[in-house]
């Protein structure tokens, strides 16, 4: 058998037996590719892989990608899963080569955040004179608005949206579903997105995706962090499209908002992954306290 094969069986194995988010199977797919990619310049085959080899191929990417710590992380989840497919396959009982693998500890880092007013400038810069401009200023506001991850924002089909209520029905991680509220300004864009772009960027073709691509189909995910990238450099701001996730969560805890509410807001199934915002807001009081008051002695040293 091979390696395409190999890998396209393993990716079977994922969604088919072990059930795995398609998020989850897609990623760990991409991780061994890459890995038996490295095999094949070493002139090694996978079944003859060992942890030695695993460990040099990890120090590889580090080299040659520069991951950090939560990559390694993930690289490792998914070598671990391969190797278990190996063993299972190999009727020779082949051990499972990647089980001695420590996977490191993720660095405490907070996740960066924006001001409001960032924000507002980023979204207001959209050019709306076209479809296309409409349709992003809905999905971002969205995004924005309701704390959406990107995979869920694909997902939303037209019946999922309930505008006069502004509720949206959003699937999430492990494909659980939850409701999520926006704000007027999202609501505004998306009325105008559906009585105004939507079915020209349909093209007399039918879907029951929410968010339409300038072909008449799904919106990608790669095709709303392409556009995103390039609003974001316009404004001056960072690229990546999840900060707009952090700066909602830590707006709401800002405002008032307690933190099991937030929780489920955003989907998190353990509150402790909530609670980072509230660490976002404590530096933030910090920094302010060192900028306003500088010469406050509660802050020398730090």
């Amino acid at each position: 058998m091979n390696n395409q094969s190999l890998l396209e069986r393993y990716y079977s194995r994922l969604i088919a037996l072990e059930r795995r988010a398609p998020l989850t199977a897609e990623t760990y797919r991409f991780e061994i590719r890459r890995f038996l990619e490295w095999l094949e310049g070493e002139e090694l085959s996978p079944w003859a892989a060992g942890v030695t080899d695993v460990t040099r191929y990890l120090a590889h990417r580090r080299d040659a990608d520069g991951i950090d710590s939560r990559s390694v992380a993930k690289a490792i989840s998914a070598l671990r899963s391969f190797s278990r497919f190996l063993a299972d396959e190999d009727n020779r009982g082949q051990a499972d080569f990647a089980s001695l693998l420590q996977i490191p500890r993720r660095e405490d880092r907070l996740p960066e955040v924006h001001r409001k007013e960032d924000v507002d400038s980023l979204l207001s810069g959209i050019d709306t004179r076209s479809p296309l401009g409409i349709r992003n200023r809905a999905l971002y506001e969205l995004i924005y608005s309701a704390g959406l991850r990107v995979s869920e924002a694909v997902s939303l089909k037209l019946a999922d949206l309930f505008l006069s209520e502004n509720l949206a029905r959003v699937t999430g991680k492990g494909s659980k579903e939850r409701l999520v509220v926006f704000g007027p300004d999202a609501a505004f864009w998306l009325r105008r997105y559906l009585t105004e772009s939507r079915q020209k960027l349909l093209k007399n073709k039918n879907s029951r995706a929410l968010f339409i691509s300038r072909n008449g189909k799904r919106l990608s995910r790669k095709g709303i962090w392409k556009n995103y990238s390039a609003l974001a450099i316009q404004a001056g701001l960072s690229t990546k499209l999840h900060t707009l996730r952090h700066t909602f969560a830590t707006e709401l805890l800002a405002g008032g908002a307690d933190l099991r509410s937030v929780q489920e807001l955003l989907g998190h199934a353990e509150i402790s992954t909530t609670q980072i915002y509230t660490h976002i807001d404590s530096a933030r009081l910090r920094d302010s306290h060192r900028k306003y008051l500088p010469k406050l002695k509660s802050w020398s040293g730090q």
